[in-house]
């Protein structure tokens, strides 16, 4: 991966005012005042980040009543920086329904022999299962396979499969086994598989009968959506970021992970940015805020947003991950997760040319960002989808941790990083510029 090109502070600083220059002056309705990123606000970016991290959020986790306190809170805040509902919606909540689905009897047969009990599993999508051989199709995992992959892949995908596991990989069975064993949650109208294991010594010719039941329990999540509606009504920039966390630890006396820079930073910066945006008028381009529920568990925020939408009329996606401490490579400086996907951190770069800032590739390859957050799931749409964040997250001790306070994130770092954000989006946001479109076919 390249390095990041490294400029002094002191050398071809562009004034704000300067930049600012490239848009319109007034902010009169119907026009789009002038882009000045110092008019975002420290103090409000301190706000939003010290309120979601407080102990009485209790770590946001989702499916509690955490999270949706941290979503009502940011439901006012969108209402009171002048964002709009998005269109259909009624407020700022975006609501949907993901079923836990916990499998409750199963027998397997396999070729005219019943499976024992702990070796086989099932992961349903729906309250109950009759297969014979045939009704799905069927995959065996044999000697010298990579189990890990073949069994998190077939879940993750699109197909009902019957999958036969060969003993020899029954150490690693009985470990996956009880994760897979969990209830799954499912979205609520999204299509999802039902998966059968089985560890036993059959090839892909077996026959089979399964018989399955399952009790599924709802609940209600939300996300936190906005908009400031522009001239082009089907082209839309969305700045987006996770507000939940992964809510209490037991077992020590600070048990709360209260999840300060993962993310209420990147939440504070969406906010941040919508207000900035709604003071300044009606830009070129439709511009979404989203706050999603549910990263931490599998992404439902977002999967469920990307469906109510065209992704084709996304024309970039700002995801922001974890910008509360700065990066290894000095202040003013961001990575950008899947940087050789498309064109969009180019046009970063470019966007704050001669500026104090840089923005540079992803430099934790090994760490696999690209697909550790919401804007993998936009990205799988053929979306500029990237993540853009500053922490060293190789060596970063606070993360997914208790100590996650806000008293360990660098706060006007933060609040510049916010800034340096807005300048880079500036030439998607007045229509000037279009970074490229992913390619589905890359993405995992």
């Amino acid at each position: 991966m390249s390095r990041p090109i490294r400029r002094s502070l002191g050398i071809q600083v562009l004034s704000l005012a300067v930049v600012a220059s490239t848009s319109c002056a007034t902010s009169d309705s119907g026009t789009f005042a002038a882009a000045d990123p110092s008019r975002i606000d420290g103090v409000y970016v301190e706000e939003v980040v010290s309120t979601l991290a407080a102990d009485d959020m209790r770590g946001r986790s989702a499916f509690t009543p955490d999270a949706m306190r941290a979503a009502e809170y940011l439901a006012e805040k969108m209402a009171e920086s002048g964002l709009m509902p998005l269109e259909g919606q009624d407020g700022f909540l975006q609501r949907f329904t993901v079923g836990q689905v916990q499998t409750t009897d199963l027998t397997v047969s396999v070729n005219g022999r019943e499976v024992a009990a702990d070796r086989a599993f099932a992961r349903l999508s729906s309250p109950s299962l009759s297969w014979s051989t045939g009704d799905a199709p069927v995959v065996v995992i044999g000697q010298g396979q990579e189990l890990q992959s073949a069994l998190f892949g077939a879940i993750q995908g699109a197909e009902d499969a019957v999958l036969l596991v060969h003993p020899s990989h029954a150490a690693a069975f009985g470990q996956f086994g009880g994760f897979l064993r969990r209830p799954a949650s499912v979205l609520q109208g999204a299509a999802a598989p039902d998966i059968v294991v089985a560890l036993v010594d059959a090839g892909s010719d077996a026959t089979y009968e399964v018989a399955a039941s399952a009790t599924v329990t709802e609940t209600e999540l939300a996300n936190v959506a906005g908009m400031v509606p522009g001239r082009r009504a089907d082209e839309f920039v969305l700045f987006s970021a996770h507000y939940d966390h992964i809510g209490i630890r037991p077992g020590a006396a600070d048990s709360i992970a209260n999840g300060a820079n993962d993310d209420a930073s990147g939440v504070a910066a969406v906010m941040a940015l919508g207000r900035y945006y709604a003071e300044r008028g009606t830009p070129e381009r439709t511009l979404l805020f989203a706050a999603f529920t549910a990263e931490e568990a599998g992404g439902f925020g977002s999967r469920f947003y990307s469906s109510q939408l065209d992704p084709d009329q996304i024309v970039a996606m700002f995801n922001i991950e974890m910008i509360g401490k700065p990066a290894l490579e000095g202040p003013n400086t961001a990575w950008i997760t899947g940087f050789e996907r498309s064109s969009f951190g180019a046009l970063l770069q470019e966007a704050v040319a001669g500026t104090e800032y840089v923005f540079y590739p992803d430099p934790y390859p090994s760490q696999n960002l690209f697909y550790r957050s919401d804007n993998a799931t936009l990205a799988r749409l053929g979306v500029p989808a990237h993540s853009i964040s500053t922490t060293p997250i190789d060596v970063d001790q606070d993360y997914h941790q208790v100590s996650d306070h806000v008293e360990t994130l660098d706060l006007d770092h933060l609040t510049n990083t916010v800034r340096a954000i807005a300048m880079g989006a500036e030439p998607m946001v007045t229509g000037v510029a279009t970074p490229t479109r992913v390619d589905p076919a890359t993405v995992n």
